[in-house]
């Protein structure tokens, strides 16, 4: 029988699963998702490779997992963040920033885009953990209208456009080029939104 890692299974459990998390976003930067076998990734983590069955039944699912994970503690974080800003403004300025320190392992790992190499489901499931953040945006877009700080507007249209253009732009990663670019990242979104315009009586 395997060693349990931790006090309990479901200990052992979460700390495998970590494990696995950890090795596929390493290899992933390396070589991207479609170059990685399922072995690879066992190895890299310590872990057995039967053992990796018992968790998730295929590659696929292995990083569907990571992205659920990945997702729901960015949100978390994102969501604390906002919760002491009263501001509409602000918890934008916030949000961009946030958006923009992010750093998605499985949008911008070589090789392929996802989409090439994901089934449909599986691409539908990336899509659903998307909106978690989407949510988010729609709700200091929504707040700001009714404080009147932002103009009338169609969500359902702003709010993937804000996001396309924050997950699309490459900001340097450190020194004057990173603030400079966040700045103006941001500087860009309030404009679209109508924050830095004049709102009509």
């Amino acid at each position: 029988m395997p060693k349990i890692i931790g006090g309990s299974l479901h200990e052992h459990r979460e700390q495998t699963r970590s494990k696995l998390f950890a090795a596929l976003s390493a290899l992933m930067a390396e070589r991207g998702f479609d170059a990685i076998t399922l072995a690879e990734i066992a190895q890299a983590a310590g872990v057995g490779r039967t053992a990796v069955y018992n968790h998730f039944p295929d590659k696929e699912s292995l990083l569907l997992g990571f992205i659920t994970h990945e997702t729901e503690q960015y949100t978390a974080s994102l969501q604390r963040s906002l919760d002491d800003i009263d501001d509409p403004v602000e918890q934008l300025r916030t949000y961009v920033r946030q958006q923009a320190s992010l750093t998605r392992v499985y949008h911008v790992a070589p090789g392929p885009e996802l989409r090439s190499v994901l089934s449909r489901g599986a691409q539908q499931r990336v899509r659903e953990h998307v909106v978690l953040v989407e949510q988010i945006l729609r709700g200091i877009l929504a707040a700001g209208i009714d404080a009147g700080v932002f103009p009338e507007q169609d969500l359902d249209t702003t709010v993937p456009l804000v996001n396309a253009c924050l997950s699309g732009r490459g900001v340097p990663e450190r020194g004057p080029e990173r603030e400079r670019a966040v700045e103006q990242t941001e500087t860009f979104v309030l404009r679209a939104v109508g924050a830095l315009a004049p709102v009509p009586a």
